[in-house]
């Protein structure tokens, strides 16, 4: 099998966590589910989020300082499609949920079952998705009990933007 048809087939194997993404950047708010996360330091601590070229949290996170990443409940299904399936580009998703202003003004969902926070310390372009990397200076555990939004649980979900 050729190399790009077995990592295709070994990633449809996968069931990574999804997480909303929101950011700010003057008054213009964003947010969007994604599933290109990952921690890539321990110390310093350090996450790095990939975000679609296409998508409009990434025409505003450009020009933010800094990015709050929320882990969902499975019972909070309603936040991943309202994030994953609406663009920002149509639709004032903030308007549709509840939340408070967090570190630097950027939306905290009240409904998350934890989230954190940090500024952009660097941006790489990874493809078709850009790489913000964050230093987590900030943050909420409001449910440790639940079980959290993985890729399985949207994966039929009709994206807002073509990846």
């Amino acid at each position: 099998m050729a190399g790009s048809d077995a990592f295709s087939d070994v990633v449809a194997l996968l069931n990574y966590p999804m997480y909303v993404v929101t950011t700010v950047a003057g008054d213009q708010a964003s947010g969007c589910l994604v599933g290109f996360a990952t921690q890539a330091s321990i110390g310093p601590p350090r996450f790095l989020i990939g975000i679609s070229d296409k998508n409009h949290t990434y025409q505003v996170a450009r020009s933010a300082e800094r990015l709050v990443v929320h882990v969902l409940s499975t019972d909070r299904l309603d936040l991943a499609e309202l994030f994953g399936e609406a663009t920002g580009d149509e639709v004032d998703k903030f308007s549709r949920c509840d939340w408070q202003p967090g570190p630097g003004g950027v939306p905290v969902l009240d409904d998350a079952a934890a989230w954190f926070s940090g500024p952009i310390i660097d941006i790489h372009r990874l493809g078709d998705h850009v790489g913000f990397l964050i230093e987590p200076d900030s943050g909420d555990v409001r449910d440790r009990d639940g079980e959290t939004v993985m890729f399985r649980d949207v994966e039929g979900m009709d994206a807002g933007h073509e990846a």
